[in-house]
């Protein structure tokens, strides 16, 4: 087993200081205490073999905002049937020529774009609320997904990359203790936090 038992009580006594949130599927993952102080950052970055994962899906997420933007006061909905269905295609491709599962890996993707459509639902919302905050404008969407698309390969790479760690029984805290570390990191606000939490419940089978 690759987590000794200090670095066991060091996942736990960090993971304590966020409050866990349970998803439908019974995956878990933290959200931090109003208040709590960051691990500090020279700790956090060896902690948890899925640090890189859960990066990698913050990031996702943060093309969200440019995809809100260009969508932003056009037809353009947000949900796209045909655009998630070609991306679950090409990520379940890549699986395969990587040696990972491909329907694991669409199921992961499934909850990617869901995560990213509640980043974009969420600043539809507020500029509608707050027009004053509303892009005045518009980022072109072939580029926008370009940079998708490299994340999204990367993002696969690093799941075939970490398919033992995620088969793993201290899965769950890891990944509790990287979205934790990723938070406070990239200085999520709520919405992307809420973002973040959606996009993980698939990434442990266990």
């Amino acid at each position: 087993m690759r987590i000794s038992t200090p670095l066991r009580r060091a996942l736990i006594t960090v993971t304590a200081t966020a409050a866990v949130v349970l998803t439908a599927t019974g995956s878990a993952v933290a959200v931090p205490v109003s208040g709590t102080a960051a691990a500090p950052r020279a700790a956090a970055v060896s902690l948890s073999p899925l640090h890189s994962v859960v990066d990698l899906a913050a990031e996702r997420l943060a093309t969200a905002d440019l995809v809100a933007a260009a969508k932003w006061g056009t037809d353009s909905p947000i949900d796209d049937p045909a655009r998630e269905q070609q991306v679950l295609d090409n990520v379940a491709a890549q699986a395969q020529q990587l040696g990972a599962d491909p329907d694991e890996i669409r199921v992961i993707f499934r909850d990617q774009i869901e995560a990213n459509k509640v980043v974009q639902r969420g600043l539809f919302q507020r500029w509608t609320d707050h027009p004053g905050q509303a892009p005045t404008t518009k980022p072109d969407l072939n580029v926008v997904r370009q940079k998708i698309n490299q994340v999204t390969s990367a993002l696969v790479e690093a799941l075939a990359d970490t398919s033992a760690d995620r088969g793993a029984f201290v899965c769950r805290p890891e990944l509790a203790l990287a979205a934790f570390q990723v938070h406070h990191e990239d200085h999520l606000d709520a919405l992307h936090t809420r973002a973040l939490i959606r996009a993980l419940p698939s990434i442990c089978r266990n």
